[in-house]
């Protein structure tokens, strides 16, 4: 099946696309393919498969859903979120330059001044928060555009069409990373993204047991390059993982809209807070990006961040008093988590760079969960008052 084409809708498409019953049995969930070599007709000729590394029926059928509903051609699954920016870097020769928003995950920040400058790639981190900034720091040799939306921890909101226009008027590629929004909020493809990634660990999967990730294009020539490199580099989910992605991304639509709403009431809450400072979510009109958040999503997610009114001690307080939102890394997950960017995430931004992007030691970053919404506004309430 494949539905990417298809006039149906999110849910449906989420349930079935690559989902093929198995033609042996009729079982309505395919097997799991856990081996990882396959037998060949004669020789060189098979049936599609032949070694895992080069290609698995389990992870075929998950790169194929994920593909159709980000409205894209190819789907290619990768051992982790950060595997696939390695990958994607890799198609760059030495002596090449990227552009990337400043305020981007620290993880891929990490691999842009830490690896990538060691293969010769240089990246420039550039505040895009008007997309015209992006203009003044293009060079001759710059090959691509890094852009998160929402970015994260701050939550700005990234123009992509106007991101897109640039880059390809300057024959350059635009990698959009929709970790954040999900394909459900969100589709950069369809605004001129040339690759969209996501960290699969998050709201893809969805329960928290699954690292993985996974890019999606349009472009033959595009896929071909990172399937050759994921073949050669060899950084492959296995074959559970990408069978327990695939069970997860199945209740993606109905996960997505609880998150939002429970996002959207736990934000208002923290807004009308007198030991809140700030809280920026797109769904609130007093996010700066709130008008441009509804032109380019479908709804605005279940990240929030805010800031918490004092110093590093007070926030540690409030973290210390939160009974059912789980101070830990990580996000998308169907329970609410919480953490410091500061330490945690964006710890291996420098404090100069923090300092910059605005992530202070009191900006608190949090996840919201599918959890009872009545429960987690409790929990917040009697945090916040227990600080003294």
């Amino acid at each position: 099946m494949s539905p990417s084409n298809d006039n149906i809708g999110f849910g449906t498409r989420a349930i079935h696309a690559g989902q093929i019953p198995d033609p042996t049995t009729g079982a309505v969930i395919p097997p799991v393919s856990l081996s990882t070599t396959f037998k060949q007709t004669a020789a060189g000729v098979h049936s599609g498969y032949e070694y895992s590394r080069s290609g698995n029926p389990t992870r075929h059928n998950f790169e194929t859903a994920v593909a159709a509903l980000e409205g894209g051609k190819y789907g290619l699954a990768f051992a982790s979120g950060s595997s696939v920016t390695a990958t994607i870097l890799n198609t760059l020769h030495s002596g090449a330059h990227l552009v990337s928003v400043n305020d981007v995950y620290g993880g891929t920040y990490r691999y842009f001044t830490k690896v990538a400058v060691h293969n010769g790639v240089e990246a420039t981190f550039v505040d895009l928060n008007d997309a015209a900034n992006v203009k003044p720091h293009f060079k001759e040799n710059t090959k691509l555009v890094w852009v998160e939306s929402p970015t994260n921890p701050t939550l700005r909101i990234i123009d992509i069409r106007a991101i897109a226009d640039y880059a390809h008027a300057h024959d350059a590629l635009l990698v959009v990373d929709n970790t954040f929004m999900s394909p459900y909020f969100q589709n950069p493809l369809s605004l001129g993204a040339d690759i969209v990634v996501h960290s699969v660990t998050k709201y893809i999967n969805g329960h928290s047991d699954v690292v993985m990730g996974i890019a999606v294009t349009n472009d033959q020539a595009v896929y071909e390059k990172l399937q050759f490199m994921q073949n050669s580099m060899g950084a492959v989910p296995s074959a559970m993982d990408c069978f327990l992605a695939r069970r997860g991304l199945m209740t993606l639509e109905v996960r997505m809209q609880r998150h939002a709403s429970n996002a959207q009431a736990l934000a208002e809450y923290l807004e009308s807070n007198s030991n809140i400072e700030q809280v920026i979510y797109p769904g609130l009109p007093s996010h700066p990006n709130h008008e441009l958040a509804k032109k380019q999503q479908r709804g605005f997610g279940g990240m929030v961040s805010f800031r918490v009114k004092g110093n590093l001690d007070n926030v540690n307080k409030f973290l210390g008093n939160l009974k059912y939102i789980t101070l830990a890394e990580s996000l998308g997950g169907v329970e609410s988590l919480i953490e410091l960017p500061c330490i945690m995430t964006h710890g291996a931004v420098s404090p100069e760079d923090r300092a910059t992007l605005g992530i202070t030691e009191n900006l608190v970053r949090m996840s919201v969960g599918i959890e009872n919404v009545e429960d987690l506004l409790a929990d917040l309430k009697q945090a916040l008052e227990n600080m003294a």
